[in-house]
């Protein structure tokens, strides 16, 4: 488990002119200063020393700039507290003072088709300023309310959840109480996210709902859990089915709430897997050869084993000195959680990317026929600046499990395989892994008993 580090938040500077000094565009700089730029940071961050110029953090890219360049490319459409857009749709669920959230829309201030900025489905292949770009386009309008409203909805939160249903951009248009103020917080746990204000009314017009999504949301008798599993093999993408839930739109009358994003991410994720796992998988012929896969994006290396036997699974993360998870560290930090046939019975230490990853293995799986035991290795070099959110690894195990894959007769050679894509050493992987200690003892014990006397 890596170590969390307890912060302590600072404002360095309402305004932020040191970026004139280290952006080089002039006119970006400028309409950096003309906007309400709050530049935040953990108490003795190297941030506040570097600002950007003396990349302290060993990164490739600074993730202040980065940001930064996204928010003076929005900055100069925030012209007023009226805002009009297509929503992609999207929307936002806070999580910090639940049961009382702020909740609501995200709208760009244009129009046009705007799904592929909250469709992370489609988003392997961008660079990592596209994705901060597709974030920080999408301006929040922020309303508090009770999670239970989401069942007899305001009128603001009933126009929320309206967007929510749709399969396409929606028309909206967002009156604030105050013009949108940007956030940069030098803090690698917090995915870019755009501008926000208070909200104070939101118009939606030609929402064309998925004829799939309304009839869940119509079917008040229908159990949330239900209705994600049943969306889910109706192929809804699982991006859409989190939104839905997320504004409490699933479930039985009565029953309904409002769900922080962040969390019915991974419930979403954590539902599907386990279904998927236990009433499919677990009744599937037992793989009898080992198979390597891999994918590589944006300085992330995944490497997917699967092993003959019954289903099991372990995923483990390696964050590199420099990266999100491991910002002055002088060794790879490792964090990890792995369950057996019966799966666990608490929540993952690693949080959310298990789940991701846990998504993308069942459902490969199920559909291939097969159980195994699975193990998935994430190195997460220098390279990658900033979290993107959990998405990242459901897609990448995903691209990582259509590519195809290396067959191999035995262990030792789909590990030198698996080995040769990574580049931590195996005995270190071997220290880590429950799953590959179980393997090599499992091999052994085989080996010996084959013998004879």
């Amino acid at each position: 488990m890596v170590k969390k580090f307890k912060k302590f938040i600072k404002v360095v500077k309402a305004k932020a002119p040191w970026l004139e000094h280290v952006i080089e565009s002039f006119e970006d700089a400028c309409d950096l200063n003309q906007v309400d730029l709050v530049v935040r940071a953990p108490s003795g961050s190297a941030c506040v020393y570097c600002k950007g110029s003396k990349m302290l953090c060993g990164k490739a890219q600074c993730p202040i700039l980065v940001r930064a360049y996204s928010i003076a490319k929005v900055s100069t459409l925030l012209t007023s507290q009226d805002l009009v857009g297509s929503s992609p749709p999207a929307v936002f669920v806070g999580r910090y003072g639940y049961p009382y959230v702020y909740a609501g829309p995200l709208v760009p201030p244009f129009t046009g088709d705007t799904s592929i900025l909250d469709t992370p489905e489609c988003w392997l292949g961008a660079s990592i300023q596209d994705i901060v770009d597709f974030r920080v386009k999408l301006v929040r309008g922020k309303a508090k309310f009770h999670v239970r409203d989401a069942d007899d909805a305001p009128k603001l939160l009933s126009d929320v959840q309206l967007m929510a249903m749709g399969e396409r951009p929606v028309d909206s248009e967002m009156r604030l109480s105050k013009r949108p103020s940007a956030s940069i917080l030098l803090d690698d746990e917090v995915q870019p996210m755009g501008p926000s204000a208070p909200i104070k009314e939101l118009r939606v017009s030609d929402v064309r709902a998925s004829k799939l999504i309304e009839k869940a949301v119509n079917d008040t008798d229908l159990k949330a859990r239900d209705a994600i599993l049943e969306l889910y093999a109706k192929g809804v993408p699982v991006s859409q089915i989190q939104r839905v839930f997320s504004v409490g739109l699933l479930g039985v009358k009565g029953m309904r709430k409002l769900v922080p994003t962040r969390w019915s991410i991974t419930a979403v994720d954590s539902t599907i897997s386990r279904t998927l796992r236990d009433e499919q998988v677990k009744r599937m012929q037992e793989l009898d050869e080992y198979r390597v896969y891999h994918f590589n994006f944006m300085d992330n290396r995944f490497v997917v084993l699967m092993f003959p036997g019954k289903w099991s699974y372990e995923s483990i993360e390696a964050w590199f000195p420099g990266t999100t998870w491991n910002p002055e560290g002088g060794s790879v930090a490792f964090c990890g959680d792995w369950e057996g046939y019966w799966g666990r019975t608490t929540y993952a230490s690693m949080g959310g990317c298990y789940y991701a990853a846990r998504l993308a293995v069942a459902e490969h799986l199920a559909r291939v026929g097969k159980q195994a035991s699975v193990l998935v290795l994430r190195e997460a070099h220098p390279g990658y600046i900033m979290p993107v959110g959990v998405w990242i690894v459901r897609e990448c195990v995903r691209r990582a499990l259509s590519q195809g894959y290396e067959r191999f007769d035995n262990l030792k050679e789909a590990l030198d395989a698996a080995f040769s894509k990574l580049s931590i050493s195996p005995r270190i992987w071997m220290q880590v892994s429950k799953l590959l200690s179980d393997q090599v003892k499992q091999e052994r014990l085989t080996k010996f008993v084959g013998k004879r006397t």
